[in-house]
C-alpha cells in the first residue's frame, strides 16, 4: 500500500514513519476548533475539523445559532491517508499564514460562508493534557488557543451575516482521546465517568484572557492555566496570572451555570477578577461533540454530508449530549482600578461527581 502523501514534503516528521502514520494509538487525531460571534454576541457560529489517521477518518462540523435555533452541517469521508487535504464535504480550512491567518469556505446544505480569521497575539499553549483510566492512556493532548477576529460573511437560507473585524477563539488541538466507536473492553474495574472540564478565552477591547481548569471529583485541579494576552504580543509577552480559581453558581436542576467568576493575582501581586453573565447556549454536540450520530471519528461511509437543527431552550440539559455547551456570556474584568467589559463563549462540560459543586452521580442537577 503507498504511504507517502503530501505532507512527506515537508520537514514535520516526528517520527521514522511517513506522515500518514501518527506513533500507534489508534485514538490519535488532529482537530482545528473555531468559534466567532458579534461584538455583542449575536450570530455566533462555530467550527470543528478533526484528522483520525489510524482510523482513516475525517469529519468537519458548522453549527451557527440564529433567532434561538442552531442550525449546523455535519460532513465526514474517508481520510484516504491524506491528511493535508483540509476539505471535508462542504467545509473547507485555508491556511494562509500559519499561527496567524486561516480561511473558512462552505457551501452546501443551505449554508454559504467565507471568513478570514487574523490572531490578536500569538497563540497560548496551554500545559499538556494527560490522563489515565487505570493503566490506559485515556488522554494525553497538546493544544494552543488564541484569540482571532473575523471578517467575511456567513449566509443561511439565503440570509447573509456581515462580519468586521468581529471577536472569536481558535484552537488547535492534537495526540490521544476517546474518538470513534466505543472501546469493546473498558479497562476493570469499570469506573463511573467523571469529567469537569472550564475554558474560558475572553475577549477585552485590547486584551484577551485565556483560562482553564480540568478538575478531578475532589475539586482538585490537575490541568490549569490563566493568562493575559496583550494584542500583537508574542509568545514571551503574556502575562500568566498565578493562584486562578474559577467560582460557579449552578443553575437548579442543571449542571450549566447561572453565574461564572474567576479570582486570581498577577505576578506583582495585583488582583485580577472576572465574571460572566450568560446571554445564550450553544450545544457543542453540533459540531460533534457528544453526537449520537455525528460523533468524532465516526465512519459514516466515503462521504456522508447531512443538516439538522434545534433549539438548546427546548432540550434536557440533563441528556449526556446536553451537557457539554458554550454559554455565550456578557463579561467584566476589574484589576487594578480597571472595570472593562467584553465578550466570551465560556465552555463548561461537567460528567460524574464533583464535590464543590454538589454533584454525587454521574448526571444529578445542582440542588
Amino acid at each position: 500500500m503507498p504511504v507517502l502523501t503530501k505532507g512527506d514534503e515537508y520537514p514535520i516528521h516526528q517520527t521514522p514513519d511517513p506522515i500518514a502514520f501518527s506513533g500507534t494509538d489508534r485514538n490519535f487525531y488532529d482537530r482545528y476548533f473555531f468559534n466567532g460571534m458579534q461584538e455583542d454576541g449575536s450570530n455566533f457560529f462555530s467550527v470543528a475539523f478533526g484528522v483520525y489517521p489510524h482510523l482513516n477518518v475525517c469529519d468537519a462540523h458548522f453549527s451557527a445559532l440564529r433567532d434561538g435555533e442552531q442550525i449546523s452541517v455535519h460532513a465526514s469521508r474517508i481520510l484516504e491517508m491524506e491528511r493535508m487535504n483540509l476539505t471535508c464535504g462542504p467545509i473547507t480550512i485555508e491556511v494562509i499564514e500559519p499561527l496567524q491567518k486561516l480561511r473558512l469556505k462552505i457551501d452546501g446544505e443551505g449554508v454559504k460562508a467565507d471568513i478570514v480569521m487574523e490572531g490578536r497575539s500569538f497563540p497560548l499553549q496551554e500545559p499538556r493534557f494527560t490522563r489515565r483510566n487505570g493503566p490506559r492512556l485515556m488522554m494525553d493532548v497538546t493544544r494552543f488557543t488564541q484569540a482571532v477576529r473575523w471578517t467575511g460573511w456567513v449566509e443561511i437560507d439565503g440570509k447573509r451575516v456581515e462580519y468586521k473585524a468581529a471577536p472569536g477563539v481558535r484552537d488547535r488541538s492534537w495526540g490521544v482521546r476517546p474518538i470513534g466507536a466505543a472501546d469493546p473492553q473498558p479497562t476493570p474495574p469499570v469506573q463511573s465517568p467523571q469529567f469537569y472540564w472550564i475554558w474560558a478565552p475572553t475577549h477585552f477591547k485590547d486584551r484577551a484572557l485565556y483560562a482553564h481548569v480540568n478538575e478531578d471529583g475532589a475539586g482538585d485541579a490537575w490541568n490549569t492555566r490563566a493568562a493575559l494576552a496583550t494584542d500583537g504580543g508574542n509568545a514571551t509577552e503574556h502575562a500568566h496570572l498565578i493562584g486562578e480559581k474559577f467560582e460557579m453558581t449552578w443553575a437548579k436542576g442543571k449542571r450549566h451555570a447561572a453565574k461564572m467568576g474567576l479570582t486570581a493575582k498577577t505576578h506583582a501581586g495585583k488582583d485580577v477578577r472576572v465574571s460572566w453573565t450568560p446571554v445564550e447556549t450553544f450545544q457543542m454536540k453540533g459540531i460533534g461533540y457528544g453526537h449520537p450520530e455525528w460523533g468524532h471519528g465516526q465512519f459514516k461511509g466515503p462521504l456522508a454530508v447531512a443538516r439538522e437543527s434545534f433549539r438548546p431552550k427546548d432540550l434536557n440539559p440533563l441528556e449526556p449530549q446536553n451537557l457539554h455547551i458554550q454559554e455565550i456570556s456578557k463579561a467584566v474584568l476589574e484589576s487594578d482600578g480597571e472595570r472593562i467589559e467584553g465578550v466570551s463563549a465560556f465552555e463548561q462540560l461537567v460528567i460524574g461527581p464533583h464535590s464543590p459543586s454538589g454533584f454525587k452521580g454521574i448526571l444529578d442537577g445542582a440542588e
